[in-house]
């Protein structure tokens, strides 16, 4: 990020920020040289318009950035690739917060594997009124997720989600606990390791669990799927539906972005993040439709498909997670197709029963310009889960509501009266937009965030 956002190095361009309603006032105190120039160009501050003033001498003098109605809270994302070269200061009109962060996020991209190297990115100085600590810890997370997410399943398994939660810990001074292979059926997780088996002895499942935080502060725990890829399992996905599933591990991607900024602001609680992690493979040790498997909790679950095998992971790290009470539990996965069919790509999916915590999510939400769309945790619905054989059956027996139904699947393993969020999300931008490039992408982080700040507020909060 400090090769996007830099110290004023004396020769940055400004860069004035102007709405249409902005504009009559500006154009009568320039000076007139400049007003001619601009009026020759046509520019009246329309959104993501931009003019370019030369210097008397030659050279860049001042650009002129459109911010149209002023409702774009993307905006300043798009100004970055119409530039040419150089360091640019935001001299007024702007957020600088806000175009801090839109404007470094704009600059992101996924290098990894490019054999020729990236462009140089236009470079911002820190606007002076940016709150600097907010923003490098968005900028920070998200792009962890944004990597985490892009990284091919042949890189990123179980393991080596396991080695990102280690680095996030050492940053932190975080300590890390990792339950693998068999010794999820010893530490009682059958339910987290008959998906991960099939996998085989190069790919075993865990468990995650990282701890931050002072041991009396109030608990926050999160919880993060982490399939780091999909095949569908016996149940097998088509390869039109299986080619996005190394996304299948967005939740926790999510989930130690969102830790990073918990601790990077220091927030006064104790953080607890689990993940379980996995890759649903198919062998002859894979778990077959309607075999009956066992659970943390204690109660049965019939194998509707082994397809739905994030619920399954997750019911175990939620269980585990709602033992110790936390004041605050909060999952997110890549968990329906559902969601997206009632929701579409970008808006992720927010379920809880707790009215006071949908209200503070959703507020956070607009604020931030980080949507989420609340879905209800329709009760009726929880007979469509029963089974004949067991327990309870892992999909529905309707093929309708199938996101309200798979986080009604998710309730019967958080305790009652633990405070509860659920957050279904696709983890992918389908195309670009302006700081949202198409690939993986970070959706409803700073909201929560945000919501945890206000929950939980301390010195360094935003």
């Amino acid at each position: 990020m400090d090769d996007v956002l830099i110290e004023d190095s004396g020769s940055a361009c400004p860069v004035i920020g102007l709405g249409k309603a902005d504009f009559d006032a500006w154009a009568a105190g320039a000076d007139e040289r400049v007003r001619a120039w601009v009026a020759s160009n046509g520019f009246t501050g329309d959104s993501g318009t931009l003019c370019v003033v030369p210097a008397e001498g030659g050279g860049l003098g001042l650009v002129l950035a459109g911010l149209g109605g002023k409702d774009d809270p993307w905006i300043w994302a798009q100004f970055p690739s119409k530039l040419p070269p150089g360091d640019y200061r935001l001299q007024s009109g702007g957020d600088g917060s806000r175009a801090a962060l839109t404007w470094a996020l704009a600059a992101y991209s996924f290098g990894r594997y490019k054999t020729k190297a990236a462009p140089k990115p236009r470079r911002l100085v820190w606007p002076a009124d940016a709150d600097r600590a907010w923003v490098t810890a968005a900028v920070t997370a998200t792009t962890l997720v944004r990597d985490l997410i892009n990284t091919p399943a042949a890189d990123l398994g179980p393991a080596e989600l396991a080695a990102s939660a280690d680095r996030l810990a050492a940053e932190f001074g975080a300590v890390v606990h990792t339950i693998v292979g068999d010794g999820l059926l010893a530490a009682n997780y059958p339910c987290l390791h008959a998906v991960g088996r099939a996998a085989g002895a190069a790919r075993q499942p865990r468990l995650i669990d990282l701890v931050w935080g002072d041991p009396s502060a109030p608990k926050v725990t999160l919880v993060g799927k982490g399939v780091c890829f999909d095949t569908g399992g016996l149940d097998l996905k088509s390869s039109a539906n299986m080619k996005l599933m190394k996304k299948d591990m967005g939740g926790a991607a999510h989930v130690l972005g969102l830790a990073s900024m918990v601790m990077a602001a220091a927030l006064p609680v104790r953080l607890r993040v689990l993940i379980p992690a996995v890759e649903n493979s198919v062998s002859g040790d894979a778990m077959r439709p309607l075999d009956v498997l066992a659970t943390r909790k204690g109660v049965t679950v019939e194998i509707g498909d082994t397809d739905a095998e994030g619920r399954l992971i997750l019911a175990d790290a939620l269980w585990e997670a709602g033992l110790e009470k936390p004041d605050l539990l909060i999952d997110m996965a890549t968990l329906t197709g559902a969601a997206r069919a009632a929701l579409g790509p970008d808006l992720p999916a927010l379920f809880t029963p707790d009215e006071n915590l949908a209200q503070a999510i959703l507020t956070a939400a607009e604020i931030q310009a980080d949507p989420v769309w609340r879905l209800p945790l329709h009760k009726p619905y929880r007979a469509m889960l029963d089974s004949k054989v067991a327990d309870l059956s892992s999909v529905s027996s309707s093929s309708f509501g199938g996101a309200i139904t798979a986080a009604l699947f998710l309730a019967e393993f958080v305790p009652p009266g633990t405070r509860w969020a659920h957050f279904d999300l696709m983890a992918w931008n389908t195309g670009t937009k302006p700081g949202r490039p198409e690939g993986g992408e970070a959706m409803a982080m700073r909201a929560v965030f945000a919501m945890l700040t206000k929950r939980y507020p301390s010195a360094g909060s935003r």
